[in-house]
């Protein structure tokens, strides 16, 4: 057992675990975090992958969330401009699904509620004439344009895990809470990781532990009967480039649900989200056949070239763990996040943590952070809002011109590369090349312009341990990368 008392212990290395670490440790509180799996392998790498207000919330009046989420879009995008940036969305008026007044109007508030500094407002789009339109099928000749951005999901997690242990936060990667048991007024957690088993004390728990969240309660905690989310399945599918323009579009759907059609990695088109009911164990999610041809038929109800499987390159799917507020439909449930404290400083607290996503994890985690300081009391203040990720100290719009940086200083390394780094890595870029300044001493080739350098860094920095770690969450290159190379991959990892 450590012989030292944290003040807090995170259950749970997705985003919203690792957002409090992050912001607890920031403040002077004493953390660990741990999580069962690799960072971000849950819910949090399954995103449609979007720094949002959410648009389709409006409809169901949550406009506490919508205007919390439109206010992080450039605060998020300022601390993280390498994994961060702004997109244009299209949407076109669809005859017989919601009028033009509504999509005007909702639109309106979407930029009214937003507080936009850099993000330019929404425009109306004569499809006819607008490159947009080329793609889509000819009956659609009114559109809307209007601003969200883009993130890395899985890289926004595991730069928040970093900043933490960077701040002096303890990591605990695959490791799994077996126990955790209230003993003199504080908490008694168990560990079972790389390292074996150890137990630590801490004062206070965070249950941040998504689609296991109420697992750990029953489970963990020993305590029967809690049921506080629901399981909702979201899936996507990766087809080959549909498009040559930069913009994405958000297509209606006859059912009132909405799709996203997105450029993604350069070269392919990323499609989603479905939207239901998730019995399972949320290890074992996998995109079904009934939602790939939803998929595939909303997305062929506009584009003029039919979306069929056999473009389809790779698809994802996660649980996400909405609170349970009793809504008849999936798509219906609450998106906002509800946080219950149970416990005081006297018999030991946990603050349980139900639902959240990507956009809020910031504003979420200083939610949480009020509750720690009323058990805890107050340290110092709160400091994320104007904070930088690891690579992000760089202006919202500077990133060409980073680019262009790291391309005087490595002149022989070729454009693509650096362009990829820059936008993984930032300015920690410079540390993973050092004085590698030409391709041969970038090390062992895996397929792509994945080398050496870069994995040992990913494992040195990143707790990358697999070849799934490295090429579908620290980056995509499972897009690229064939079986063969990626044998090679976990080979040179594991030994």
């Amino acid at each position: 057992m450590s012989d030292a008392m944290l003040d807090l212990f995170v259950i749970g290395g997705g985003i919203n675990g690792a957002s409090v670490a992050r912001d607890a440790v920031g403040r002077g509180y004493s953390v660990g975090l741990a999580e069962m799996n690799d960072f971000a392998s849950g819910t949090s790498s399954a995103a449609t992958k979007l720094i949002h207000g959410g648009l389709r919330y409006l409809e169901h009046y949550e406009f506490r969330l919508v205007h919390e989420a439109l206010a992080e879009r450039e605060i998020l995008w300022a601390a993280a401009p390498h994994i961060i940036w702004p997109l244009r969305f299209v949407l076109p008026h669809h005859k017989g699904l919601r009028p033009a007044f509504v999509l005007r109007t909702g639109l309106a508030m979407y930029d009214y509620m937003g507080g936009r500094k850099l993000l330019p407002p929404t425009k109306t789009l004569d499809l006819t004439r607008d490159a947009t339109g080329k793609p889509l099928k000819p009956g659609y000749r009114l559109g809307f344009e209007y601003s969200d951005c883009w993130v890395d999901d899985a890289r926004f997690v595991v730069l928040n895990v970093r900043d933490a242990a960077d701040r002096g936060a303890k990591i605990f990667a695959r490791t799994r809470v077996t126990s955790a048991r209230r003993e003199n007024g504080a908490w008694t957690i168990t560990l079972d990781g790389e390292d074996g088993i150890e137990t630590v004390r801490a004062k206070m728990i965070v249950n941040a532990a998504g689609p296991w969240v109420d697992s750990v309660i029953n489970g963990v905690m020993g305590k029967n009967g809690a049921h506080n989310v629901r399981l909702v399945q979201g899936s996507h599918i990766v087809v080959k480039k549909l498009y040559d323009h930069d913009r994405c579009y958000i297509f209606q759907n006859a059912d009132g649900r909405i799709i996203f059609a997105i450029p993604y990695q350069d070269d392919f088109t990323l499609i989603g989200t479905t939207d239901r009911d998730y019995k399972g164990d949320p290890k074992d999610v996998k995109i079904s056949p009934e939602e790939t041809n939803y998929l595939l038929s909303a997305a062929s109800e506009y584009f003029a070239k039919p979306v069929t499987k056999d473009q389809i390159v790779w698809t994802y799917s996660g649980v996400r763990p909405l609170f349970d507020d009793g809504a008849s439909e999936a798509q219906e449930a609450t998106r906002d996040y509800v946080l219950k404290t149970e416990g005081d400083k006297a018999t030991g607290a946990v603050v349980n943590v139900f639902g959240g996503k990507l956009t809020t994890s910031r504003r979420l985690a200083e939610s949480v952070l009020e509750k720690i300081e009323d058990v805890l009391g107050a340290k110092k203040p709160a400091w994320t809002k104007v904070s930088t990720l690891p690579g992000g100290d760089f202006g919202p719009m500077s990133f060409d011109a980073e680019v262009r940086r790291l391309g005087l200083d490595y002149p022989d390394l070729p454009g693509t590369l650096l362009k990829r780094l820059m936008r993984l890595y930032g300015t920690k870029a410079r540390v993973l090349l050092g004085e590698r300044k030409t391709i041969p001493a970038l090390g062992q080739h895996f397929g792509a312009d994945l080398y050496a350098a870069e994995v040992d860094y990913l494992k040195a920095h990143e707790w990358a341990r697999t070849a799934e770690d490295v090429l579908w969450r620290r980056t995509k290159l499972g897009l690229r990368i064939n079986a063969e190379e990626s044998t090679r991959l976990e080979q040179y990892l594991s030994a």
